[in-house]
């Protein structure tokens, strides 16, 4: 949790607001078949919004939804085994939902590009970084194989990797955890996309590393103007980073809004839990690390009422439990999805 620990929330890019959103997802619902329970919905009218040269995050526990709704995003829920059973997902304009895969994989790359965590098992350990670079560059913008080379080893430089030149005819194994990482952001930026969506692209790498490539993600921002999803639980990282936040919880959005509103003015129990669980330095030396206690329920076995009712401190016995409640504007927020917002004043990080 690097430097967002001193103070958490810095000074994220300044980025870009566009009238005419460069993502754009609406009412998006996903499904996996489970065995004798056919289709489960594991992804539930989620929408959220991604400007051109805007930093957007996806938040919340492991299971919430957030790389399911991303990997929807990019159209590859079908190699999972699912399928989006509802909504839209509109590209610069364009609703993807109904692309033919020859046309979605043309997209792919040109168009948006995706980073992952563990980027060594994403990396083909039979071939250079250089071969797969350039194996990008030439499907999506036709260069040839000298032409290519070349395209590689200018990514390679700027994503700082040193001695790129060198280092572009090595195989994946001959680099670390955080220039695998590089690599990999080369190789989506490559063929100059539009939207960039990182899914948890600092979580296996140590903080010194993660400070790094999370510098170099606002960097390539500011030079190329792209948007980026950013998808995480860590929200230390995501104040560093991100402008705008979209909290996750059992399939759906929960809370969403500016990042400085939300961080310090939470309107979601679940928010507050969240951010209640990020050590800050000279705040309780010897306090124990809050956590929320119980598990997100499993997709398939979601409560009628509020989805986190079993886990909330606030949940009121009659209410939550037979009223699944709505996302619910408030002042210049997005809204959030609880049916005590009005009563509850939640804690912050700091206040100011």
């Amino acid at each position: 949790m690097a430097s967002a620990n001193s103070g958490l929330l810095g000074s994220p890019p300044a980025g870009t607001e566009s009238a005419e959103k460069l993502l754009r997802v609406r009412d998006l619902s996903v499904q996996f078949r489970a065995d004798r329970r056919g289709w489960v919905t594991v992804v539930d009218g989620v929408s959220f919004a991604v400007g051109a040269g805007e930093s957007v995050a996806l938040v919340g526990e492991s299971g919430s939804g957030k790389t399911v709704s991303s990997l929807a995003v990019m159209g590859l829920t079908g190699n999972t085994g699912g399928r989006i059973s509802g909504g839209s997902v509109e590209f610069e304009g364009r609703d993807l939902v109904s692309l033919p895969p020859r046309e979605w994989r043309a997209l792919r790359g040109s168009g948006m590009g995706m980073i992952f965590q563990q980027p060594i098992r994403s990396l083909n350990p039979a071939y250079t970084v250089g071969d797969q670079i350039a194996e990008s560059v030439r499907r999506h913008l036709g260069l040839d194989r000298r032409a290519a080379m070349a395209r590689a080893v200018e990514m390679l430089e700027l994503v700082q990797v040193p001695r790129a030149a060198e280092r572009v005819n090595e195989y994946p194994h001959a680099f670390s955890g955080g220039m695998c990482q590089r690599v990999m952001i080369a190789m989506v930026m490559a063929c100059n996309p539009r939207l960039l969506i990182a899914d948890e692209p600092t979580t296996a790498l140590d903080v010194t590393v993660q400070e790094t490539i999370l510098a170099l993600l606002r960097d390539l921002q500011e030079q190329t103007g792209i948007g980026l999803l950013f998808i995480s639980h860590d929200l230390a990282v995501v104040a560093e980073l991100c402008q705008h936040v979209v909290v996750m919880y059992a399939g759906e959005v929960i809370e969403e809004g500016p990042a400085d509103d939300l961080f310090y003015t939470p309107r979601h129990p679940y928010t507050a839990g969240l951010l209640a669980s990020i050590p800050q330095p000279g705040i309780g030396k010897n306090r124990r690390l809050a956590a929320i206690e119980g598990r997100i329920p499993v997709a398939g076995s979601w409560p009628a009422g509020c989805r986190f009712q079993e886990r909330c401190p606030h949940a009121r016995s009659g209410l939550c439990e037979a009223t699944h409640p709505v996302m619910v504007a408030t002042g210049d927020r997005d809204g959030a999805r609880c049916l005590r917002t009005a009563d509850l004043e939640l804690q912050g990080v700091h206040q100011r």
